[in-house]
């Protein structure tokens, strides 16, 4: 099996966001934390991008 390099932080970072984006709806966590969670995942994707467009 022969895996992209990037592919695996992009999924990651995809599952990260939407994590963070289901928490938004709750009233449990804090707001700041909520958008650190999302930022981080946000981050993850943009990165894993760079170098699947990087690495062809």
């Amino acid at each position: 099996m022969d895996v992209r390099e990037g592919l695996i932080p992009a999924v990651l970072g995809t599952i990260v966001t939407a994590t963070g984006y289901a928490l938004k709806n709750t009233e449990k966590v804090s707001p700041t934390v909520t958008n650190t969670i999302v930022g981080f995942g946000l981050a993850h994707v943009v990165l894993g991008a760079i170098d699947l467009i990087e690495h062809r």
